[in-house]
């Protein structure tokens, strides 16, 4: 391994890189800085393992990404989706093939298995850790959080849809006023269904779409996303809405009616925004959903994780071995996420904007059933390619 150029105090507080969040590009970046050598610390709000709203189909792209981080994804035997159903709020429906496919694991299993090859690579993880504050001076960064504070030279935030930080920083998006692309509301369940191990279904309905699809351990994962409006509209019942919105698809009513649902309570999330976010503030570098999120409707945002992570990783590393200076480090890092991830944000916007709509979903449905092929060349726009 060339020598590590970077230097950093002998304190036991000061690190190389600090990493908020630890989703999969949190999670993934820390794997690869601390495997090349750097000290990694990652602060996650949360104790794993833990559950968070998400789809949980992650596309092929990713497979030999993921496996070389440590995790040997050949051996859990999971679901290999190359199918896709989409059905209108009428019941009318449409399959297809998913040329490049993905598969089925949940963020509960996955997140918790990355946490652990982190910390047996030798990255710091502060569990149930709110970070408050991160201040730039004179080249490095102070990270305060909920027990103390940290230095490093550099800070990545991989803290999902929406953060105190996010607030603290008013980014963009967060100033926004209620539109059609950042006002959503998210609900997962887990289920015990009998489906096609290798189909992701999404049913349509009003205001709103639900994709299920198989994961580890015969469970399948139901995950719908609607608007706050819709809910607001039935007394902010979840049990309601579903019973007089989601039902009236009848695919909806027959998996409702017929599962075995694993959670005593959904898994919920709201303030859900499409909006187009910054990659870098305040020296920053975002990655995940923290730099842009894709519509759950295309599943593919577990993918743009990892993508990001490894050219994030690239980045720092030039960084830190003294190759770039900071600023060719943060405009290499944002020109090569808009490189990859812009035009597949784009066609989630335009995809999202198209379904939901219950007149428009069921004449879209109904036309296009005779060429598949259409469902499947709008989704392929959706995917990236092997990295």
């Amino acid at each position: 391994m060339k020598e590590i150029k970077y230097k950093i105090d002998e304190n036991v507080s000061s690190f190389a890189v600090a990493v908020i969040g630890g989703g999969l590009a949190g999670l993934s970046l820390s794997i690869l800085l601390s495997k090349a050598g750097y000290k990694t610390i990652l602060f996650e709000k949360e104790k794993y393992p833990f559950h968070k709203v998400c789809g949980e189909y992650i596309s092929l792209e990713s497979w030999n990404f993921i496996e070389d981080l440590g995790l040997h994804l050949t051996q859990l035997n999971l679901p290999i989706i190359k199918k896709l159903m989409v059905s209108s709020p009428d019941g009318n429906f449409i399959n297809a093939n998913l040329d490049l496919g993905g598969f089925g694991i949940s963020r509960y299993f996955l997140d918790n298995k990355l946490k652990e090859i982190a910390v047996e690579n030798g990255v710091i993880v502060y569990e149930e850790t709110k970070v408050n504050e991160v201040i730039f001076n004179e080249g490095k960064f102070t990270v305060k959080y909920n027990g103390g504070e940290i230095s490093s030279l550099v800070v990545a935030a991989s803290f999902g849809k929406r953060s105190n930080l996010d607030v603290k920083w008013k980014r963009s998006f967060i100033k926004q006023k209620n539109s059609k692309l950042n006002n959503y509301i998210g609900v997962k369940y887990h289920i015990k269904n009998q489906f096609a191990d290798d189909t992701i279904a999404l049913h349509n309905f009003k205001n709103g779409y639900c994709g299920i699809s198989k994961v580890e351990e015969d469970k399948y994962c139901l995950c719908y996303l609607t608007t706050a409006q819709n809910l607001k509209d039935h007394h902010n019942s979840i049990r309601e809405m579903e019973e007089k919105v989601l039902f009236e698809n009848p695919f909806l009513k027959k998996i409702f009616s017929e599962s075995t649902f694993l959670f005593k309570q959904p898994i919920t999330i709201s303030q859900i925004s499409f909006d187009k976010k910054s990659q870098i503030e305040n020296h920053v570098l975002f990655l995940g959903d923290a730099a842009g999120m894709i519509t759950p409707l295309c599943g593919n945002g577990m993918s743009m994780a990892f993508h990001a992570a490894n050219i994030a990783f690239e980045n720092i590393h030039s960084f830190l071995q003294g190759n770039v200076n900071r600023e060719e480090m943060e405009k290499r890092y944002s020109d090569q996420w808009q490189q990859h991830f812009a035009k597949r944000l784009r066609n989630g916007r335009l995809i999202q904007r198209l379904f939901g709509k219950e007149k428009l979903t069921n004449i879209f449905i109904k036309t296009i059933k005779p060429f598949p092929f259409i469902i499947s060349k709008m989704i392929k726009g959706t995917h990236g390619k092997e990295f």
